[in-house]
């Protein structure tokens, strides 16, 4: 039986449950209308393989493989939500004492965002929800959320897709209606991520800053990895034109991208999913500036962050491979920190499937999970304490 997986924003497949090994992957166009065409712009030469270095690079230093525990499914859509199927795409801050989750829900209606906040993650299963079509942000296509507090303004930004990339501002995190009405990052679609057909190929944007420069990376469901930057004065205006940093199949470089810098060293971690037989599961790259040259982290095959091949479970395993999700940060702001001292959390979106049951895409049943991280590995060696 066939087990397919596509883009989050295709409608078109039909999804059989089965739990057996060897799924096959079955892509179709992604929301931006051209998933699997050409890339225009940018530098097209395919990623180093794991252990390889890059043109101009030096090879990366052995690590340990990761490994990682799963919680149970710990946010779901809510029980009085019948038409909801499933909670995506989760970003996370910890601010004032309590975890703050922006997700994607799916629904009869289509895909939109909703809040939640708890002091814990024991917490989180009754956590009440809140759907952002209620604020400002107003209804319609909204996924993909990122959130961040942009310290140079004084203000929280949350990033998401509505077809292009947009975002919407509050000054109170914690307020759900405080939300200002969606404004684009840019004016026109750029001419380097239309296919050949013009339609355009990007989704799942992710801001991140250094001193000088915000970056917004992106992918295209084409193996592309994108970036655009511009100045920190001038954010969230003034991006120029998107460059192509890394290109592979389009299995193995597809959707939900997330960087960060490593607190205490001169690195930044870059997570992309990725697609095999066995599921979703993240791939892991380090570089020393946002605009520099990513390196394959070492230490397992296909530099393998987390996936079924090194997640354990409790009891009962719920979710087929590991998508969509975000790290545990250190901190809140723009610079997007975590700490390698710390063991690793990574909120996800885990595919909790009935056996046997026949799906449309959108009525994935997606729920949240927690995978932390239970050995060294090539993140944790970095600590300097």
């Amino acid at each position: 039986m066939l087990f397919s997986f596509m883009s989050k924003c295709s409608q078109r497949l039909i999804v059989i449950s089965t739990f057996a090994a060897g799924l096959a992957a079955v892509l179709l166009a992604g929301c931006g209308g051209g998933g699997g065409g050409s890339s225009a712009g940018g530098d097209t030469t395919p990623a180093p393989t794991a252990g390889t270095p890059a043109p101009g690079g030096t090879a990366p230093a052995t690590a340990q493989a990761f490994e990682w525990k799963s919680s149970e499914p710990l946010v779901k859509p809510p029980a009085d939500r019948t038409d909801i199927f499933g909670v995506k795409d989760p970003t996370v801050v910890h601010h004032d004492g309590r975890y703050h989750v922006f997700m994607t829900t799916a629904g009869k209606n289509g895909w939109g965002l909703a809040y939640t906040s708890f002091a814990s993650w024991a917490e989180a299963p009754t956590a009440p929800q809140f759907m952002l079509d209620k604020s400002p942000m107003g209804p319609g296509y909204r996924a993909a959320p990122q959130v961040f507090y942009f310290a140079p303004h004084k203000l929280w930004y949350l990033i998401y897709q509505g077809g292009d990339p947009l975002y919407s501002t509050s000054s109170n995190i914690a307020d759900p209606l405080s939300w200002t009405a969606p404004k684009p990052f840019y004016a026109t679609v750029p001419a380097s991520v239309k296919n050949a057909e013009g339609n355009a190929t990007w989704l799942d944007f992710w801001n991140i800053c250094d001193d000088r420069k915000c970056h917004l990376f992106f992918t295209g469901d084409n193996g592309s990895f994108y970036r655009g930057e511009t100045t920190i004065e001038s954010f969230p205006r003034g991006f120029a034109e998107p460059v192509v940093v890394m290109k592979e199949k389009l299995e193995d470089l597809f959707e939900a991208s997330n960087t960060y810098k490593i607190t205490g060293t001169n690195q930044y971690l870059t997570l992309i999913e990725a697609m095999g037989p066995k599921g979703r599961y993240f791939r892991a790259w380090t570089a020393d500036r946002l605009d520099g040259t990513w390196q394959p982290v070492a230490g397992a095959p296909m530099n393998l962050f987390a996936g079924t091949d090194n997640v354990k479970f409790d009891g009962r395993i719920w979710s087929e491979g590991v998508s969509h999700g975000e790290l545990i940060r250190d901190g809140v702001h723009q610079t997007l920190s975590i700490d390698p001292c710390q063991p690793l959390k990574f909120l996800y979106q885990g595919l909790d499937l009935e056996p046997g049951k026949t799906y449309e895409y959108i009525e994935l049943p997606y729920r949240l999970g927690l995978i932390t991280a239970t050995a060294p590995n090539a993140i944790s060696v970095l600590c300097k304490k």
